[in-house]
């Protein structure tokens, strides 16, 4: 092994660290402070190394991260799925909603960690994500699945980027395939008539009726109880949203407690059990299914806050529309009356024959049904919030207002939600055959 040696007597410069080879053990060590601990005390790392070039490589390159000011913290050499699984399990929870954790996990568990999982923090680049998101697009899934998994992994890259496990957060130059913006047709007036003849004929059609009038979101409307409704004013509060979440696990080992319920084979082709895909064998670990569990708990339908402080907010109600809704307060009340010891109070304006709040999943069926009934094309029931929006925008609504009654935290979801219809561009039309041809 060759071996440079300083001259006797001579010393590296103040602050530029020792590089040496020791004879007791063999090695070449490289010691360099980098900055102060926590405790106050110098922050020095010290590398070890049999080579001699490799040594002198790293001891540079310590150097040059100093000098940039972005050294690694101490502590675990993460892997790329170690962090993940960390960052989803007991990061993200904390400050972000329970439906995009759920987001998170699926990209994590399903894709991120098979795909990339194996590499270290510190040494994955953007081409491993590329090389993901192509192999994700061959695989038939959609872009918009693969920019989820991007934008997961991006936040997650961030976050160690911010506590110093890495120093650049590769995600964010990586590259992700377009995504082509879906074009929604908001309903014609025409189609909305039809649909809230359909809807006043069946128990909680109201309910649609503030959909298409006011845009209230699916949670929204299904979370709405009677203490939030004012009837000197005629106003409806905006405050908590329904929904249904994934139960946990009570049990001390939640494999074993499912284990009846695990699928250990494929689905047969054709499978006549599943209109969906068919689901994959679990894996050996599995500790799904805890809504079997006898302990399970936190799941089930859970009322929450609405997604923003901008989701906080009081219509005013059109006077119809404050007539409909005492209507169906009556009719709920003999509904009450006639399941007597069956009905579950909880205040909910919406509810099952027995009082119990409704599920987002019957309700979009209810939706469906509603469209059939009226002659309606098929669209999403958030197609409602949609309309709602776009009639805002025919109405000539100031945009602050706009703002105020969607519930929208930026102006720039005016863009996303507020559509010009064939009626509008009939009606610019009409305007300019006026302006350049009236004299004609």
């Amino acid at each position: 092994m060759s071996r440079t040696e300083r001259p006797k007597g001579t010393r590296n410069p103040n602050g530029e660290g020792s590089l040496y080879y020791s004879e007791y053990d063999g090695y070449w060590h490289a010691k360099v402070t980098v900055g102060t601990l926590d405790n106050g005390n110098p922050d020095r790392r010290h590398i070890k190394r049999r080579d001699e070039s490799e040594a002198r490589a790293e001891y540079r390159e310590l150097l040059n991260e100093r000098d940039r000011g972005t050294v690694r913290k101490k502590g675990t050499k993460w892997k790329v799925d170690a962090w993940l699984i960390h960052w989803v399990e007991n990061i993200a929870p904390l400050t972000a909603r329970y439906k995009t954790v759920v987001g998170y996990k699926t990209a994590v568990y399903r894709h991120l960690v098979p795909g990339v999982g194996a590499h270290w923090l510190k040494q994955i680049e953007p081409e491993h994500f590329e090389k993901l998101y192509t192999r994700m697009i061959q695989s038939g899934l959609k872009p918009g699945t693969v920019h989820q998994v991007h934008r997961t992994a991006r936040t997650a890259f961030g976050e160690a980027e911010r506590r110093g496990i890495v120093f650049r957060n590769v995600v964010r130059l990586a590259r992700a395939p377009r995504v082509e913006e879906e074009e929604i047709e908001p309903l014609e007036p025409e189609d909305v008539q039809n649909i809230l003849t359909a809807a006043l004929k069946r128990r909680n059609g109201v309910r649609y009726v503030i959909a298409l009038a006011l845009g209230a979101r699916q949670g929204e409307a299904l979370g709405f109880k009677w203490p939030a409704l004012n009837k000197r004013r005629k106003t409806l509060r905006v405050r908590k949203a329904l929904q249904r979440q994934k139960w946990q696990h009570g049990c001390d080992d939640p494999n074993l407690c499912g284990a009846k319920y695990h699928k250990v084979t494929p689905c047969k082709d054709p499978c006549s059990k599943h209109k969906r895909p068919c689901p994959p064998p679990c894996p050996p670990d599995c500790v799904e299914h805890a809504r079997m569990c006898p302990q399970r708990h936190s799941g089930g339908l859970v009322e929450v806050d609405v997604k923003s402080s901008a989701g906080r907010r009081t219509w005013t109600l059109p006077d119809q529309l404050f007539a409909l809704i005492e209507r169906h307060e009556e009719q709920q009340a003999l509904e009450r009356e006639h399941a007597g010891s069956e009905w579950h109070e909880g205040d909910w304006m919406f509810t099952q024959p027995n009082g119990k709040p409704i599920d987002p999943r019957a309700d979009y069926e209810t939706w469906c049904e509603l469209l059939a009934e009226a002659g309606v094309r098929d669209a999403r029931l958030h197609d409602a919030r949609h309309t709602a929006a776009t009639v805002l925008l025919i109405l000539g609504v100031d945009e602050r207002v706009v703002m105020e009654l969607m519930g929208w935290s930026t102006i720039t979801m005016k863009k996303r939600y507020q559509h010009v219809t064939a009626g509008i561009r009939q009606d610019v039309a009409e305007q300019l055959n006026d302006y350049f041809w009236r004299a004609v």
